[in-house]
């Protein structure tokens, strides 16, 4: 059924937002598979991107782990994360739509940044919507929406965190949808969004694939990729979905631990519900409201997992897992001595599992990491934790 991933995915909103999401839908099916379209993106994604981005043969993690690793090295697209791929994408299909503004949500900041990179390539305004507890963790990135002109909204309702702040720019698109477009930053909310973009992101499992057969000469054994909605994880999945043989890895935040009352192990935890438009895996209490979670890492302190990904861990053909706050400190600073490389806390959750679960993967075994994000905006947190600073 359109729209949906076995039982997860649907469109759970208002008659005011049903008339936008038609009209996405459309466009993107008629825009998207135009090749001035596919021309405009593939120059963007090249020339101010940086695409391709390389892939890493990491020798110091495959001493470790006794693996073949390789870093999908996504944190060096313009901005510092995947989140670019997609939002200029989407920035392109708005303006062909007639759309002049861009609203969002951001948590860790990254996303927010990469729209307002994307608003400024294509000439449309931009509004980020951002938790105020976010705003404070990722004070970094908060600056430099501010530098490229974006207009940065503090939400202070509910925890002040990402689901929060995916609620109020929901809010704000169902008032002035004839002329903005909300710029969805993972694949959440009601379809068309989780399929545009996956479709946007996959550009990552594309290259990756290319680029293993070029230096293995076949596929991997296993990809691994963090993730809370699963923008970065779907798009490094999606072009290996047919291949049995490879295993695909989603690893979410296990905060402090499972036991824990703010845990972020929706898998582990959650059960199906709906939360922003659409059915999928989700943290909630024996009433069925929504729970708060809780990670060090902002990007993945999201209480849903979007529906494709729900559907393909329910089916088996992703499995999920999860990483500790303190494992994935360790891994940065375990990747930070063996490579050389600073990733975000985000990323930090792939690797962590990678470093703390060899039973998972055997010597010899060619596994991918993608690297989704770098740690710059994490700096003041690591050296508290590190330091003391």
């Amino acid at each position: 059924m359109k729209g949906r991933f076995g039982r997860f995915g649907g469109q759970y909103v208002s008659e005011v937002l049903m008339h936008a999401l038609e009209e996405l839908e459309e466009a993107f099916e008629r825009i998207y598979p135009t090749p001035e379209f596919q021309r405009e993106l593939g120059l963007l994604l090249r020339d101010y991107a940086g695409r391709p981005t390389p892939l890493y043969h990491a020798r110091g993690l495959s001493e470790l782990t006794g693996c073949r690793v390789y870093l999908k090295r996504e944190d060096l697209v313009t901005g510092g994360s995947h989140k670019l791929n997609n939002c200029l994408g989407q920035a392109l299909l708005a303006r062909r739509m007639g759309k002049t503004r861009l609203i969002t949500e951001t948590a860790a900041g990254q996303h927010g940044l990469a729209t307002a990179m994307a608003g400024n390539v294509v000439g449309m305004e931009v509004e980020i919507f951002m938790g105020v507890k976010d705003m404070e963790r990722q004070a970094s990135n908060v600056k430099r929406m501010l530098l490229l002109g974006a207009k940065v909204t503090p939400v202070s309702t509910g925890s002040g965190v990402l689901k929060d702040a995916v609620s109020d720019t929901l809010r704000e698109w169902a008032r002035c949808t004839g002329t903005t477009h909300y710029l969805m930053g993972s694949t959440v909310g009601p379809h068309p969004f989780p399929e545009i973009v996956a479709t946007f992101q996959s550009v990552i499992g594309r290259e990756l694939r290319q680029q293993i057969l070029e230096r293995e000469g076949r596929l991997p054994d296993a990809i691994v990729a963090c993730g809370s909605g699963g923008s970065n994880a779907l798009g490094a999945f999606r072009a290996f979905l047919q291949d049995e043989g490879v295993r695909l890895y989603f690893v979410e935040g296990g905060g402090e631990s499972l036991e824990a009352d703010n845990s972020a192990a929706a898998f582990r935890l959650g059960r199906p519900g709906v939360l922003h438009g659409a059915l999928m895996q989700l943290l909630q209490d024996e009433h069925g409201q929504v729970k708060p979670s809780k990670t060090r890492a902002a990007g993945l302190n999201y209480p849903g997992r979007g529906p494709e990904l729900s559907h393909l861990c329910e089916t088996g053909r992703v499995k999920a897992c999860h990483a500790f706050d303190r494992e994935v400190f360790e891994a940065v600073r375990t990747t930070c001595r063996a490579e050389g490389l600073l990733p975000a806390l985000e990323t930090a959750h792939a690797l962590a599992f990678l470093l703390n679960h060899p039973e998972e993967f055997s010597r010899g075994e060619v596994v991918v990491v993608n690297f989704s994000g770098r740690g710059d905006k994490d700096l003041e947190t690591l050296m508290r934790y590190f330091y003391g600073a």
